[in-house]
């Protein structure tokens, strides 16, 4: 097909660059307090506008696009301590709705994918959400083998000691003439009744309470001690399968109470709607109802009745397309504001927490709400004393809302914003927004006045002029370090397996940990004085420390947690210079030329590099033998490196002989050129095959250098 049918993408200026690797690392550590922590910090709906705007980001710029972005994939991770499983069927996540217009829009999706007239309608199954933990239960020849959390969609923990503590689980079930395996999803819940009892015991004990069932039985899943998660009573229901060659029945309201006649636990609370209106009015019932259950939900979800039909909608590589998740709006309370508490956050943004005189929301009582950050707290104009109205953000984090100016009295008092960290005392630092941001900015807010698309809100962020965070750029932060650790051993950066956050406590209470650079100096015996270890534990601890001495390039840079680093930015800079010398020694212009890496991004390992106690802790882990291993794509590219292409930017076009585009791409990367998808003036070389078309018409146009294909192999030398 020639390319003149089609305008080349337009080309991402270094804002947009450093917006999308904000977006990923941002979306990254959210993904990481639900899933991993249980401490979720923003609500859904704040979560879902993350990735709606990445999601624009890189259709709008398809060289940004990466196969890892986290609009590609479900969130979540795996914890330290249990095996890793993979799953057969992947465990998907659900596109959020949340209101009557979203549904209906889904609805005419489905229809026109389904190639059904307009008006036909679809009939579908309306059960409630149940707020836990999305688990995976697999039968062989009718006995439970296997039971797994979702992880990160392809491969989830190994919990299957903890699962058979649910009684509703049946270990065994009937097994049709011919079939061996049935996988069957479901949501592990806390009931509420039981979670205040258990609460309100943690309370008297003098122990940490949990903030909310979701959190309880999460924290009690991912215990290694199968006693403990005995004695609290998570109950369950199942609502899908996974891996099956079970004969399922047709449609999904039969499915359930197929699934109960097996002796599986579905949610009675379930209804067949015959079109979307039907959909829509269980959702108004279900809003006055909600609190009336006896486990916490945050909404409904709606699928396609037909099973046959959600096949053939199939799935995004995040989420089925034949269901939603239908969110119920937030409920109010008012309060009054007491204080403003500062906390510092692993990466040193330090945010404000308003604790407040205590109010029953959604079925518990809240003392403290996000603030979010210094420009929420400005544009509310909070001041102490004040009358606030707070929500629960998709029923998990309580925010503050608006103040209510009306019943202000004079007495009120401004909100102290601190100077000096709260932790460590070192100064704090709010930096300014670059160039190509405040211009990215100025296009957003025309864009959006243009489109009578600006509220208050919005318009207040778009004009501001430096960054909402304060922020503590001192590595040897205490309030930092705890979360720095147990950053730097996660799996996806140094994967120090049993340093897990319970570990790393144990280890900072006894003093034996402080920041990174103390893990390498763990000793046996000082690990047998602590309660938990035993000689293997111990031994084994520090064997892990020691083997991630030798971890890859991007898995350290990771690590470090260097502000708007993410996994995605890491691999790109360990890709671009090798080495960590070379990485340690690369100059802001340097870091610039890294593709995918914009001034943000720059300036913040510019920013990290020059701090005194970040030099010493990176030359620290060096004298304890931290040698990241080099990326074996810059060391490929260095043994190939071809002055012909080196440095130089090249788009392919046309229909190459020889070899495939994508086999053209990996030979000009493997000796040192780059590939973009449009030509521009920073194009080099335009490789031009057969039919080429309006890519090789622009080259012409800017006076790029163009090779046909007997060139293009000449110069690999063929």
């Amino acid at each position: 097909m020639s390319d003149d049918l089609f305008a080349p993408p337009p080309e991402p200026t270094d804002a947009d660059k450093a917006r999308v690797a904000h977006l990923r690392a941002e979306i990254e550590r959210h993904n990481a307090l639900y899933y991993d922590r249980a401490a979720p910090e923003v609500s859904d709906r704040e979560y879902d506008a993350l990735v709606a705007e990445l999601e624009a980001l890189e259709g709008r710029f398809p060289a940004l696009a990466a196969p890892d972005s986290p609009t590609r994939r479900p969130g979540g991770g795996l914890q330290e301590g249990f095996a890793s499983v993979a799953h057969a069927v992947p465990m998907l996540s659900i596109q959020n709705t949340y209101n009557a217009d979203e549904l209906r829009e889904w609805d005419a999706r489905n229809r026109r994918g389904l190639g059904l007239e307009p008006d036909t309608p679809i009939e579908y199954v309306v059960e409630v959400k149940i707020d836990g933990v999305a688990v995976s239960l697999r039968y062989e020849q009718g006995r439970f083998v296997l039971g797994a959390t979702r992880g990160d969609g392809t491969r989830g923990d190994d919990i299957t000691q903890n699962l058979h503590t649910i009684a509703r689980i049946p270990r065994t079930i009937a097994v049709p003439a011919g079939a061996r395996v049935l996988e069957v999803r479901g949501e592990v819940y806390y009931p509420r009744q039981a979670f205040e009892r258990m609460n309100a015991a943690r309370e008297v004990a003098g122990q940490k309470t949990f903030a909310n069932p979701r959190n309880a039985a999460a924290g009690t899943l991912k215990l290694l001690d199968t006693r403990i998660v005995a004695e609290r009573p998570l109950d369950i229901f199942v609502y899908a399968a996974g891996e099956s060659d079970y004969p399922l029945p047709p449609t999904h309201f039969g499915f359930l109470a197929w699934l109960e006649a097996l002796g599986f636990p579905a949610n009675p609370e379930r209804q067949l709607c015959a079109s979307i209106d039907e959909v829509i009015a269980a959702t108004e019932v279900w809003e006055q109802r909600r609190h009336t259950l006896g486990y916490d939900t945050d909404g409904l979800v709606v699928k396609v009745n037909r099973r046959d039909w959600q096949a053939e909608l199939g799935a995004t590589s995040k989420a089925p397309r034949a269901l939603v998740a239908y969110k119920f709006s937030a409920g109010q309370a008012q309060s009054r504001l007491l204080s403003v508490e500062w906390n510092v956050g692993r990466t040193g943004a330090v945010t404000p927490v308003a604790i407040m005189e205590p109010v029953r929301l959604a079925g518990t009582t809240v003392e403290r709400a996000t603030l979010h950050n210094l420009d929420e707290l400005e544009f509310l104009g909070a001041r102490l004393g004040d009358a606030l109205i707070v929500e629960k953000g998709g029923e998990i984090i309580p925010k503050v809302v608006r103040v209510v100016d009306s019943l202000r009295t004079g007495a009120e008092q401004p909100v102290d914003v601190p100077r000096a960290c709260p932790s460590c005392g070192a100064q704090l630092e709010r930096k300014p927004l670059d160039a190509d941001e405040l211009a990215r900015r100025a296009r957003e807010l025309a864009r959006r006045e243009q489109a009578n698309d600006l509220d208050d809100r919005t318009r207040f962020r778009l004009t501001r002029t430096h960054e909402p965070f304060l922020l503590c750029v001192n590595a040897a932060c205490p309030a930092q370090a705890l979360e720095r650790i147990e950053h730097y051993a996660a799996r996806r950066a140094m994967d120090i397996d049993g340093l897990g956050p319970e570990r790393i406590a144990l280890l900072a209470d006894a003093g034996l940990v402080r920041s990174i650079g103390d893990l390498y100096d763990l000793r046996e015996e000082q690990l047998l004085e602590l309660p938990g270890f035993q000689e293997k534990s111990a031994r084994n601890l520090v064997e892990a420390i020691d083997d991630s001495k030798t971890r890859p390039l991007a898995r350290f840079l990771f690590g470090l947690g260097i502000r708007h680093v993410g996994e995605s930015s890491a691999r790109d800079l360990a890709r671009a210079f090798g080495t960590l010398d070379s990485f340690l020694s690369a100059t802001e212009e340097q870091l610039l030329a890294v593709e995918g890496i914009g001034e943000t991004v720059a300036a913040s390992i510019t920013d990290f590099l020059a701090h005194e106690e970040n030099r010493a802790l990176l030359a620290r882990l060096r004298e304890h033998g931290v040698e990241p291993a080099p990326d074996e794509t810059a060391a490929l590219r260095e043994a190939h490196r071809d002055p012909a292409f080196d440095g130089r930017t090249f788009v392919l076009t046309g229909e190459l002989e020889a070899m495939t585009r994508d086999a053209a791409k990996a030979e000009i990367e493997k000796r040192g050129g780059k590939v973009t998808g449009s030509v521009s003036k920073k194009t080099n070389v335009l490789v031009a095959g057969a039919n080429a078309g309006s890519k090789l018409a622009k080259a012409t146009e800017l006076g790029v250098e163009t090779w046909d294909e007997e060139a293009f192999l000449r110069a690999l030398g063929r």
